[in-house]
């Protein structure tokens, strides 16, 4: 059984450099080594990072945003030849164990239809949150198993599988970007496995501490169900997270920046359009989470 190479994409915006030290430090002390490592400043010149020999930092000039940013990292990966997966942390993350990296490669090696890994997500007091856990049922953080989703905030890709289904949405530049690819990666025959043994220390934090959050979470939302949902679907899937933000949203100034959003994601173009499989509705379905949720 061979072992994959590995890499590792971090993006920052440069705003947290005592967590992107911690984090760069972490990811040198893991007891296999990544092949390669990639820092994508989106917008900051990194020139006050210090990082070890095998870490490349690529300042970008723009704020590509995080699905952006992070496609620079693994089109680099991906020329290179030499990485078979890719892990990808947030820069305020942490790995709090040295050996995340063996056990991703001996994931990747042992199931050859693996396409992501989604790491567990928890608090500086080893709490996970629910909307941590990629699941409807998620009372129990520590069930491993076969998901639809998953975590942009720690997870690894299979480098075939990116071959195969291609990269991140860039266009989305914040929000349901994870959804976009865990669908195309469903409907390309590949899994996704949570595993929860495998841990990124995260702040809690809530998403709409983004200024842009009410209105990306809407745009993205629409551009999901238009790029990649059956036609009968779309307006289901649509419909019920209406009533799902209406009757959640406390907040007039979101509401009205949401709404703006959605109408934006029905106006603009969504990129291009490839609609998933029905026999992949029915794999979600089965394992609990179809897409209209």
């Amino acid at each position: 059984m061979s072992l994959p190479r590995l890499g590792v994409v971090i993006v920052t915006m440069g705003t947290r450099p005592r967590e992107l030290a911690a984090l760069l430090a972490s990811v040198d002390k893991q007891d296999v080594p990544a092949a390669k490592v990639v820092l994508i400043g989106n917008a900051t010149p990194l020139t006050d990072v210090d990082v070890s020999a095998n870490v490349t930092k690529v300042p970008l000039e723009e704020n590509l945003g995080c699905p952006g940013g992070r496609n620079v990292g693994l089109e680099m990966l991906r020329e290179s030849g030499e990485v078979d997966a890719v892990i990808e942390l947030d820069d305020d993350g942490l790995l709090i164990d040295a050996d995340v990296f063996r056990k991703v490669r001996q994931l990747f090696a042992s199931d050859p239809k693996l396409g992501i890994i989604g790491f567990r997500v928890a608090d500086e007091h080893g709490h996970t949150e629910r909307r941590w856990v990629p699941r409807l049922r998620a009372d129990d953080p520590m069930r491993r198993g076969l998901v639809t989703a998953f975590l942009g905030g720690g997870h690894a890709l299979s480098m075939p599988m990116l071959r195969q289904i291609g990269l991140w949405p860039a266009e989305f530049f914040f929000g349901h970007e994870e959804s976009d690819m865990a669908w195309r990666a469903l409907d390309a025959g590949r899994s996704i496995l949570y595993e929860p043994t495998l841990v990124l220390q995260h702040p809690r934090t809530s998403p709409a501490r983004h200024a842009v959050y009410y209105r990306f979470t809407a745009r993205n939302r629409v551009w999901l169900a238009r790029r990649r949902l059956p036609v009968p679907l779309i307006p289901v899937y649509l419909g019920v997270w209406i009533l799902l933000t209406m009757v959640r949203m406390r907040s007039l100034e979101g509401l009205r920046a949401w709404w703006g959003g959605f109408v934006e994601g029905v106006r603009t173009p969504c990129g291009s359009r490839r609609a998933m499989k029905w026999r992949t509705v029915w794999r979600m379905t089965r394992l609990g989470r179809p897409p209209i949720l």
